[in-house]
């Protein structure tokens, strides 16, 4: 990653943190961005761009905009922001449909959209999406948020094949990740079956790097130690 310039959208979140941090550790320069404020000054290394809604369109096209103002270019992008909801389909809140479809699914399409022009200029142009295991068999409970990952992941396949031999697209699809959020929500589960965010984020790295440039269109399940 020695060189890259890479974009991580949810980089305050707590995958996002790991991924920007071993991004840089790997010789990346690297622009986060979230809805969260912003919380470092920008050097020549990392920049954070806070404050921005990746739902609006105009919002993500100004923050992507912004990124390359600062570096230069782009490389990789990225796409983690999102989010999470456990409610039965027959009980939940049907506007917690739109809410998932629109962390999950409308960040990730116009983060990519606002990106594309600049990562066609790349040699290596990569986007990396973030889906869900949970996202191929959805339980009890996770009907909206198993749905707008599935979107997500026919989302990764179509920019794959339209964008093939320019972008490389492609998404990971973890299991439960070991969060401080997770083990709260779930004090009896086998935390060490989990996928820890430092194996997750060399998934996504690799994913983003020069390395797997024969490699676009995939779903790749990270599943922890089962």
């Amino acid at each position: 990653m020695k060189g890259k310039i890479v974009v991580v959208t949810g980089a305050s979140g707590a995958l996002g943190k790991v991924v920007v941090a071993s991004a840089l550790a790997k010789g990346a320069r690297v622009a986060g961005i979230d809805h969260a404020a912003a919380t470092i000054k920008a050097t020549s290394e990392r920049i954070e761009l806070g404050g921005v809604d990746l739902t609006d369109v105009a919002e993500a096209g100004k923050a992507i905009d912004a990124a390359v103002s600062h570096f230069g270019k782009l490389d990789a992008l990225i796409n983690i922001a999102g989010g999470f909801a456990f409610e039965t389909v027959s009980d939940g809140d049907p506007k917690t449909w739109q809410r998932m479809y629109a962390l999950n699914v409308l960040t990730a399409l116009n983060a990519s959209r606002s990106a594309i022009p600049y990562l066609t200029a790349s040699n290596a142009g990569r986007i990396v999406n973030v889906g869900a295991m949970g996202a191929l068999q959805a339980g009890s409970g996770m009907g909206a948020y198993a749905a707008s990952k599935a979107a997500v992941h026919r989302l990764t396949e179509a920019l794959a094949a339209e964008w093939k031999g320019k972008i490389t697209v492609n998404a990971v699809l973890p299991s439960t990740i070991d969060t401080a959020a997770n083990r709260a929500s779930m004090p009896g589960a086998d935390f060490a079956k989990w996928v820890r965010p430092e194996e997750l984020a060399d998934v996504i790295l690799f994913l983003a790097s020069d390395a797997a440039s024969a490699v676009t269109g995939a779903l790749l399940p990270v599943n922890g130690r089962v």
